[in-house]
């Protein structure tokens, strides 16, 4: 019964965030629980992919961070949940908000149908470290029919370490710190682009 309730609240909330249209990301709720309940590590989503030619990895994060962050070799997909909002810099946090991408459910499926992904074929959504993004972009893409969404717990980045000269910084785990294949090289063919 917990379960439901926690599914339907996730459930409404998703309708909630994708009628409402462009939202500043800091007013979504921030969860790291998919409708599935399917989470892989980074490095057990990269042996899904190498286990499995049909499994399609797709990337959240916004463009700029890519590029300064990099991208993992084997993605399939970019669409971003979210974008930095470069009209506005908010003062108080010292930073650019970032806006929800109002077409995100359609630039994936557009995107899935391209790529021939069937609704049983594994898709592995993944963020900068596993939370705010993957995990409410797998629900939308359950939404949409897919039956096996996985969200990348430990996401592109890792955690950050707790302690040293260097507490804070995302370090630990996730699929850049874990020896997987990555570049600062984008693939054109996969990279996002606001028309398509």
């Amino acid at each position: 019964m917990k379960l439901m309730i926690k599914t339907l609240l996730a459930s409404s909330l998703m309708a909630a965030a994708l009628t409402a249209g462009p939202v500043l990301a800091q007013d979504d709720d921030a969860y790291r629980e998919t409708q599935l309940g399917l989470y892989v590590s980074a490095a057990e989503a990269y042996e899904m992919i190498q286990d499995n030619e049909r499994a399609i990895l797709i990337d959240v994060r916004d463009p700029i961070e890519i590029k300064f962050t990099g991208f993992a070799e084997p993605t399939d997909i970019h669409v971003p949940w979210v974008l930095a909002d470069r009209d506005t810099f908010d003062e108080e946090a010292q930073t650019w908000p970032t806006v929800r991408n109002a077409d995100f459910e359609a630039q994936v499926k557009a995107r899935l149908d391209a790529l021939g992904v069937a609704e049983d074929d594994p898709i592995i959504v993944m963020c900068r470290s596993g939370a705010t993004r993957s995990a409410p972009g797998a629900d939308v893409i359950t939404e949409m029919g897919y039956r096996q969404v996985y969200s990348v717990n430990d996401g592109f980045e890792g955690s950050t370490l707790k302690e040293g000269d260097s507490k804070g910084v995302r370090a630990l785990n996730g699929w850049r710190n874990s020896g997987l294949p990555w570049s600062y090289q984008i693939d054109p063919d996969v990279a996002w682009r606001p028309a398509n």
